[in-house]
């Protein structure tokens, strides 16, 4: 197995780097949704809380492999072809937006009020408020959280491959039809798969711990 391992280490690696850059695109994209949802809520206008209902409706209560089929097919029912990398990235990253948002309500309600005020006393704009103040200390309270999405939208991207997207676990299924092994194929996409996840959760448990030094 191990010299077989030679022969498709290579492009495996390269759809595991697939892979990674389509979840770090997707959970950024998330978090901007999450946050844009939160500050919508946060308006109390009638509105506003609705749409952000009906978003979190529809992505929390559809199956995620529905919405990237919707996200990809849709535009080119209406004559216009996107990408299939870009359709994973979106589908993902908005589906990852509607429950970053929830984390990110839990983080807003931990800072104190009478920071915004204070910044609205002092004729600071909201927006620079929200990026500068608020979003650097809800970051620090929601780490582990975020981390636990990011490792959720790893493990959910491998469905990806249904519109073509050449990402690990296509590229799995691709040295499957040419060398007819498929257990020992999926062990080592299982394998990388867990070493993705493994890279973010020290990359998490790192920033958690400077990030507590600091305060």
């Amino acid at each position: 197995m191990l010299s077989r391992l030679d022969d498709y280490i290579g492009p495996m690696l390269a759809g595991a780097s697939v892979t990674l850059i389509i979840c770090m695109g997707a959970i950024l994209l998330g978090f901007l949704a999450g946050v844009a949802l939160h500050s919508l809520r946060d308006t109390g206008a009638r509105g506003a809380v609705a749409f952000t209902n009906i978003y979190l409706g529809f992505f929390r209560g559809t199956p995620l492999l529905v919405q990237l089929l919707m996200l990809f097919y849709i535009p080119i029912a209406l004559g216009v072809e996107l990408n299939p990398y870009v359709a994973a990235v979106i589908a993902l990253g908005l589906n990852s937006g509607a429950y970053q948002a929830e984390i990110l309500r839990a983080g807003f309600q931990g800072i104190p009020k009478g920071q915004v005020e204070a910044a609205d006393s002092v004729g600071i704009p909201r927006w620079k408020t929200l990026w500068h103040i608020q979003i650097p200390q809800v970051l620090r309270l929601t780490v582990p959280q975020l981390v636990s999405e990011t490792a959720d939208i790893i493990k959910a991207s491998a469905i990806v491959s249904v519109i073509t997207v050449t990402d690990l676990l296509r590229v799995g299924r691709q040295i499957v039809a040419s060398n007819y092994r498929p257990l020992e194929v999926f062990i080592t996409v299982a394998i990388l798969y867990l070493v993705l996840i493994s890279i973010v959760q020290i990359f998490g448990r790192y920033l958690e711990a400077r990030w507590k030094v600091k305060a």
